[in-house]
């Protein structure tokens, strides 16, 4: 009996059905998880957390917890914290996000420092270092600096600790300085307290062109009294002060005798609500030492790693796949207090009931990936993250875009949120919250924000309703700070409609009908900015004319990208994108042109570092694939519905080679774990190809095993085991069967409700490519 799978449950059911086939299987138990191998050690020590700290991939090496809510890391002076490529730290600070592509964070740098304090600017006394002295791993973080001084970093969910060992000297100092970071720092108050315990207010604003403030809270204890202490504003530096306040550069001192004891710890605790909530998140969570603290740390890791067990493969490959499995859990992060109380979108201090609330959404980015990979391995923080996503349509009007802590940004465009919810719902991690999740897609999907709203929602709603397209329109004044869709109305218009195809899906399960064909009939939206004439999508201006260069490499109007990068983001209908192209051979060899196929034949990886567009910022003025940004992530995946999926291996396998166990090993920024997830996802074998549905799609493994330990509330067997064989190498790639429990699979992709039925998915490989997978009815399906 074939195994095909073709009924695909509604997300409220599959977790029924799969109850249902764990049943099925009665006493059965699921497959061990494999014990470390000899000489493996901890799942820790195969993170590098340097890896992308060069070459703009923008990550942090500092210490946290997954989904911590403190990052402390050193500041270098780059303008998103860290680079590798630079010699002096002017602080450790407590707030960074790993990959973000403009100044965010950097609250309250601290440093330690010897001898008078003379100087306020933490560019003039940054402290110089060398990478022979420096160490990180996941929770901690360790380096010796040239003054003689040696500072060490671990963190729980709610605080940063960190230890200072000092040389004997009675003028040991820690500068904790509120006034400068890495965004534009508008307010600050510095208060020390007692002999013990400093507090601050940091208020900042301007990630990207972003203007609206958000607040930070800290407190501050050291573990013994300091012997004297002072506050700085300006250039003014005044011992015996206890208070400092901004705009302005401000800060305080405190000064420790080291000459017997050269040992400084001290806990600062974060909050985004009040003083209140960083006094209760330093009573719930701080008090340990510094030893305890980072061996917690270190088992939150392990425990986290630990889900995903590989074998085989190079050590670098293992290496730098639990590097990108780390940084894929490093955000989104808790927003809300030990307390439970956390501060919503209307500026109002609310508290949570039954979920932790959690902030920071590069919904643009994650959507594509990073959001699917925790939806499968953490499910539980997964459903939380989309009720903290409702709270701010409840509590701020509207849907967010790209939302840092309290406030929208509106960075980037389009409708990334209608996707990464429906894939919550997909996924079934919306029980009992089906209906209020509609209505705030439906109301987002519909609508405009009205002008004294923060948020940008679908701005060009108006325009595409009306017309089927978002106009290109040059010169037009941003009614808003951030990014306007209608300076990417071609982008835009395939952005709507790709959450136009899953919003319809989801109206169709939960019985509105009529909704349903509305946003399904939107959805083919994108055949309005196809220009037959070019055979590529190009912008249309106020007037519906086609716009810019007719060049598909030189095209206006898609941000961060080109014409021939975005042709592939019609996942709800390829078929269709495909006829429009004028067929299957006609769009593989399209594809084989955009992939440089014939020379990735020859050598995969000079194809995939000097052929297809290299450097983190390169987004225009390119025909080839863009492996270092998100507009086509998915692209590799598109030979699935070309009838060529052998294609999609030899594809995704030169991308690999990509990320390495190097600081230059990121491709691009990696947008709070975006790049790694989609790492993690294509090394496994398989990828989400309809972001916002429960499509997966299929590869060949870069590893002959991976166990993966699943929660069973979710996945009722509780893990799945991929195999590819010992066999399989960049030789041996090509598919030539898949078994899920030994029933054979010919279509290129599983559903969640499949992937939640099986214990293993088997796949045989060889050396030449095979006829798995090129039936006509094996590709992914058009979204109806």
């Amino acid at each position: 009996m074939r195994w095909t799978g073709r009924a695909r449950p509604r997300p409220r059911t599959a977790a029924v059905i799969a109850a249902a086939l764990l049943g099925l299987v009665g006493g059965l138990t699921a497959p061990a998880v494999r014990a470390a191998e000899p000489g493996e050690g901890r799942l820790t020590e195969l993170v590098n957390p340097f890896i992308g700290t060069q070459n703009e991939g923008n990550t942090f090496p500092g210490a946290a917890v997954p989904f911590g809510m403190v990052q402390l890391s050193p500041d270098t002076g780059h303008n998103t914290g860290y680079d590798y490529s630079q010699r002096h730290i002017r602080g450790f600070s407590l707030v960074h996000l790993s990959g973000v592509g403009c100044r965010l964070g950097g609250d309250l740098p601290v440093l330690p420092t010897t001898g008078d304090v003379t100087q306020t600017d933490y560019a003039k006394y940054a402290a110089e270092f060398g990478h022979d002295s420096e160490k990180a791993s996941p929770g901690h973080y360790k380096v010796g600096l040239k003054s003689g001084i040696d500072a060490e970093l671990t963190a729980t969910a709610r605080t940063g600790v960190q230890r200072y060992t000092f040389p004997a000297t009675d003028k040991a100092n820690v500068l904790l300085n509120a006034g400068q970071s890495l965004h534009k720092t508008v307010s600050t108050t510095i208060e020390i307290l007692d002999d013990r315990t400093v507090r601050s207010s940091i208020t900042g604003s301007g990630f990207c062109r972003a203007t609206g403030p958000y607040t930070v809270h800290t407190l501050t204890r050291f573990d013994r009294p300091f012997t004297t202490s002072g506050t700085w504003q300006g250039d003014t530096v005044t011992e015996g002060s206890n208070r400092s306040a901004g705009p302005g550069r401000t800060g305080a001192y405190l000064r420790f005798d080291t000459t017997k004891d050269r040992t400084v710890e001290a806990t600062t605790a974060l909050s985004y609500v009040d003083a209140r909530g960083a006094a209760a998140n330093l009573r719930s969570e701080g008090g340990r030492s510094f030893d305890s603290v980072r061996d917690s740390a270190r088992r939150a890791w392990e425990d986290r790693l630990d889900d995903v067990r590989v074998r085989g493969g190079a050590d670098s490959q293992r290496r730098t796949f639990y590097s990108s499995l780390y940084r894929s859990f490093l955000a989104p992060n808790i927003g809300s207090d030990a307390d439970g109380r956390y501060t919503g979108w209307d500026g109002k201090v609310h508290r949570e009931k039954g979920f932790t609330y959690y902030q920071n959404w590069s919904l643009w980015d994650t959507y594509r990936t990073q959001a699917q990979l925790l939806a499968l391995l953490a499910p539980r923080e997964s459903r939380d993250m989309a009720l903290s996503v409702l709270k701010i349509d409840e509590e701020g009007g509207w849907l967010p875009k790209w939302g840092y802590g309290t406030i929208e940004t509106n960075i980037m465009t389009g409708d990334p949120v209608t996707p990464f919810l429906t894939n919550a719902y997909q996924q079934g991690l919306l029980d009992g919250h089906e209906e209020e999740t509609y209505r705030a897609l439906k109301k987002n999907a519909d609508g405009v924000p009205p002008a004294g709203s923060p948020a940008l929602g679908r701005e060009g709603n108006k325009e595409y309703i009306a017309d089927g397209f978002v106009p290109r329109l040059k010169g037009r004044p941003h009614a808003k700070p951030g990014d306007s869709d209608y300076d990417h109305g071609a982008s835009a218009t395939l952005e709507y409609a790709l959450s136009d195809a899953m919003l319809a899906q989801m109206a169709r399960d939960l019985g509105h009908e009529a909704d349903a064909e509305r946003y399904a009939a939107r959805a083919q939206n994108y055949r309005r900015i196809f220009d037959p004439s070019t055979g590529f999508f190009r912008a249309r201006d106020g007037s519906g004319a086609f716009t810019g260069a007719a060049d598909p490499a030189r095209t206006e109007g898609f941000h961060e990208g080109t014409s021939w990068q975005y042709q592939w983001l019609v996942p709800q209908d390829l078929p269709g994108m495909i006829d429009l192209i004028g067929g299957r051979q006609a769009a593989n060899d399209r594809l084989d042109a955009f992939f440089a196929y014939d020379q990735l034949m020859k050598d995969p990886a000079k194809t995939a570092r000097e052929v297809w567009v290299n450097g983190p910022y390169a987004y225009y003025n390119a025909d080839k694939y863009n492996p270092q940004n998100e507009p086509d992530l998915i692209a590799p995946y598109t030979y699935l519905s070309t009838g060529t999926p052998w294609k999609t291996t030899d594809v995704v396998h030169a991308a690999l080679t990509l990320f390495t166990d190097a600081p230059t090993g990121m491709t691009g920024n990696d947008d709070l774990g975006t790049m790694s997830a989609w790492h993690v996802l294509s090394s496994i074998g398989i990828f989400p190809v309809q972001p916002g549905f429960d499509t997966w799609g299929l590869s060949t493994p870069v590893f002959e095993r991976v166990d993966i330990t699943l929660d069973r509330r979710y996945h009722p067997l509780g893990a799945l085991t991929v195999t590819a064989g010992p066999d399989v190498s960049d030789g041996r790639r090509y598919i030539r069967s898949v078994r899920g429990d030994g029933a054979a699979h010919d279509r290129t992709y599983l559903t969640t409700g499949e992937l939640r039925g099986i214990r293993e998915l088997a796949f045989t490989v060889g050396g030449k490519p095979s006829d798995w997978g090129t039936a006509p009815d094996a590709a992914p399906p058009v979204l109806k």
